[in-house]
């Protein structure tokens, strides 16, 4: 017969209702696909402004460390993503350490939307599942929120009008003065790195089988759409599954598949829930039910 602190610790190892629900359609996916499954899920469309860990930081190796040790690696990764983006150095490490495990055989499932750096992290796969509501969205580098596209912008609009109209210098002066010395080539740079990340893994995994000249025709192509800041005119723009297709992204549907395309908005569904009826902010779990899950105050569980 059990005591009580066992009881207590089987009590806690079960979570709440909510992890309960997840975790039941994350061994369901797993048992569709037979293969490794992790969410990364950020809670920043209920809980944004609130001054938490919402986006993809350096922080979330630790998670998914956590959620990857033990696995069979030979299973390969079925990543699930939910995440607004973040730093373009934590996005890089995360892809590396993924392939470090699981090499090219790397598929993201994006239920509904991975934008910025999530977008980044879905190109670095070999394939992305997208439903009729997914989205993906501009890869073009931020400072302080604002797009790095749009300062240097700024900085050429400002040559041009004083060029052609000396008068505007102080007024210009005014508006430029917000930026200190080094941002214009700290913005080049920053585009630059994001674009050369993006280009060398789709080469590498999502176009690896194609001749070398037609996969950096095709990596060129999705990279020049989606870091072009006049074309997208908005760093939030979202781009649907069939303009993803359109520009030769290998995109699958999830309608495909209907037993899986339950599971997955079922397991959606879940992970939106426990972000608005818990404290949770961020989750990465895997199929087995080991989660490192952030909260206020509390960096894993």
């Amino acid at each position: 017969m059990a005591n009580w602190n066992q009881i207590l610790d089987e009590i806690n190892s079960k979570g709440s209702l909510y992890d309960t629900y997840r975790r039941q359609y994350l061994e369901r996916i797993h048992e569709i696909t037979g293969r490794n499954i992790i969410i990364y899920y950020s809670g920043w469309l209920q809980k944004g402004g609130n001054n938490l860990p919402l986006s993809i930081s350096d922080m979330d190796k630790t998670g998914f460390m956590t959620t990857l040790h033990d696995l069979d690696h030979s299973k390969g990764l079925d990543l699930f993503l939910h995440t607004p983006g973040g730093e373009s150095a934590a996005t890089e490490s995360l892809v590396q350490y993924l392939r470090s495990l699981f090499g090219q055989d790397i598929r993201v499932f994006i239920p509904h939307m991975a934008m910025s750096a999530g977008t980044m992290i879905a190109l670095s796969a070999k394939e992305i599942f997208m439903g009729k509501q997914s989205n993906i969205g501009p890869i073009d580098p931020q400072f302080m929120g604002i797009p790095a596209h749009g300062i240097i912008e700024e900085f050429e609009q400002a040559k041009k009008d004083i060029a052609h109209n000396p008068a505007s210098l102080p007024l210009w002066q005014v508006i430029i003065s917000k930026y200190n010395p080094t941002l214009l080539g700290e913005c080049q740079k920053a585009i630059e790195w994001s674009k050369e990340m993006v280009l060398n893994w789709l080469k590498n995994c999502m176009f690896s089988e194609l001749e070398q000249t037609e996969a950096e025709t095709k990596a060129t192509n999705i990279v020049d759409f989606l870091s072009d800041h006049i074309l997208q005119k908005s760093h939030s723009r979202h781009i649907d599954m069939e303009q993803a297709k359109g520009i030769g992204i290998v995109v699958r549907d999830l309608e495909e598949n209907q037993e899986l395309q339950e599971a997955v908005m079922n397991l959606h569904y879940s992970c939106i829930l426990t972000f608005e009826k818990t404290p949770a902010c961020k989750i990465i779990e895997n199929h087995k039910g080991i989660a490192y899950i952030s909260m206020p105050g509390n960096q894993g569980k």
